[in-house]
């Protein structure tokens, strides 16, 4: 695949983490870049949790500059979450085993093989910069004592798949499909990206956790709304869950 137009790219060795050196450069960049890097040495995931990155993973961040209000620009976890089903189909030449978990997980034979991670760089009325970080198992899973307890287990692309792909090499199909994804929210907003998301959902119809900060909620999976936030089929009703931990 192509590299796309308007996007930048830049490889490091090591960094402490590819979102901390988005929060650097941010400032200072005129237009869309990715960064990746080989090695992390502070990386982190959702809720200031460590990320366990093993030999020949994949972490990249996307910094971006939207326009939208802050409550569009978080839809694009959906976004990302598409464009890495769409580089894996590309990698692998297969769909199946796929899935992607809400609120931003992507799931390969019931196993947990990339997260994602948005952070504000910068807010001045409205988001000023939007940091996307990308966590891939590609050749190595974490082990399970470097799991949180209960949490879905890891697995590697290589383990579940046999296709082994280097960081660049799966940077390349991802920006592809990023920006093509992009470009469709971009023009045509949220609805085909979420119609999408939930073709592709984890779980649709059947009976999950959430877990907020300060609740668990048990319910079917029903949908996910136009606000992105999930919606559940309770004993009390219909209850849409903006952020939580969602458990199966």
């Amino acid at each position: 695949m192509g590299w796309p137009e308007g996007y930048g790219r830049r490889v490091l060795k090591t960094v402490d983490s590819t979102n901390a050196e988005a929060a650097r450069l941010a400032a200072g960049l005129m237009g869309p870049m990715w960064i990746l890097a080989l090695s992390q040495t502070a990386a982190r995931g959702r809720r200031g949790r460590p990320w366990v990155m093993p030999e020949g993973s994949f972490a990249a961040t996307l910094v971006l500059r939207p326009t939208e209000p802050p409550n569009v620009v978080a839809l694009r976890s959906f976004v990302a979450a598409l464009a890495l089903h769409e580089a894996f189909v590309v990698a692998t030449g297969r769909t199946e085993g796929l899935a992607l978990k809400w609120p931003n997980d992507v799931l390969l034979n019931g196993g947990k093989v990339a997260g994602i991670l948005l952070e504000t760089l910068g807010v001045r009325q409205g988001v000023q910069q939007l940091a996307i970080g990308v966590g891939v198992n590609l050749q190595n899973a974490p082990a399970a004592q470097d799991i949180e307890p209960g949490a879905i287990a890891p697995v590697s692309l290589l383990s579940a798949t046999g296709v082994a792909v280097t960081p660049e090499a799966f940077l390349d199909i991802l920006a592809e499909c990023y920006a093509k994804i992009e470009a469709m929210f971009t023009t045509y907003g949220f609805a085909p990206v979420r119609e999408a998301w939930l073709l592709r959902a984890a779980r649709l119809g059947e009976t999950v956790i959430a877990r907020t900060g300060t609740a668990e909620i048990t319910g079917r999976f029903e949908t996910v709304d136009e606000a992105g936030h999930l919606v559940l089929t309770t004993p009390k009703g219909r209850e849409r869950i903006a952020a939580a931990d969602v458990f199966f």
